[in-house]
């Protein structure tokens, strides 16, 4: 059997199919129908929205050969989405440098007490680390930081800056961290028991971190206040640390310690 195309139109009365022309905004068409004249101001799926030199509103259908333009024939079509826009400024809020390589690492480090304290920097600042060619480490506690720092040997081009957990008048990592002298080795801290009490409540979904007995862990006592899984506490830092976009996460008490850590280890001094 012979197959039919179902349009019958004879093909010297077809019309030649009309241009497409982007909707961008400000584009001046004329609806051929109405006559109405004006400018896009806004293309939906499907739509057009033209406002006139009286500032009159119409919608129309984004339809073929449904406008003209200069006179002509055309279809309108959606524009192509933008594309993103490069963050002007990095998560810690610093300039950006558009397609910079990472530095070669210095000699000198910044350390960081615990694996979560180092995610966190990592998300926040790791731009501008790798930027100034600064590595974070991190410290298993800081019983053992006089030797760490002894091992380290900071001098002149090398550099060491320590952040704390819980560094306050009166504690144990105060008393330790009093006992780092090297005039290249510079310890600083945060008042908060622990990393996750850096990240604004309010980012996390919650009125306020729960405070925890003495002599509790800290951790597992927080999720069991908050209905948390105190079974899995690394799952639960994850979405914790899923919830930090930039700094405004972050606690200004966290914050400026650690761009103080990173002025003292890029300083000229330790260049």
């Amino acid at each position: 059997m012979r197959q039919y195309s179902p349009d019958l139109t004879p093909p010297w009365k077809k019309s030649p199919p009309a241009p497409e022309v982007p909707a961008d905004p400000g584009l001046v068409v004329e609806e051929p129908t109405t006559g109405f004249c004006g400018a896009v101001i806004g293309c939906e799926a499907g739509t057009v929205t033209l406002e006139d030199r009286f500032g009159k509103h119409r919608v129309f259908p984004l339809e073929p050969r449904g406008f003209l333009l200069e006179g002509r024939v055309v279809t309108l079509v959606r524009p192509a989405a933008s594309a993103p826009v490069r963050p002007a400024r990095t998560a810690s809020g610093s300039v950006a440098v558009p397609g910079a390589r990472a530095r070669v690492a210095r000699a000198g480090r910044i350390c960081v007490e615990g694996r979560h304290d180092a995610e966190l920097v990592e998300k926040v600042w790791g731009d501008d680390l790798r930027v100034e060619g600064v590595v974070v480490e991190y410290l298993e506690g800081v019983d053992d930081l006089p030797s760490v720092v002894a091992d380290f040997a900071p001098g002149p081009d090398a550099r060491l800056g320590v952040l704390v957990d819980h560094l306050v008048p009166g504690s144990k990592e105060s008393r330790i961290a009093a006992s780092v002298t090297s005039e290249h080795a510079l310890v600083v801290g945060h008042p908060y028991i622990d990393i996750w009490e850096a990240v604004k409540p309010s980012s996390v979904g919650i009125p306020a971190w729960p405070r925890v007995p003495r002599g509790q862990d800290w951790k597992t006592g927080v999720c069991r206040a908050l209905g948390w899984p105190a079974e899995n506490t690394g799952a639960v830092w994850q979405a914790i640390l899923g919830r930090v976009g930039s700094y405004r996460d972050l606690e200004p008490e966290l914050l400026g310690r650690v761009e103080e850590l990173i002025d003292f280890v890029t300083d000229s001094g330790g260049a």
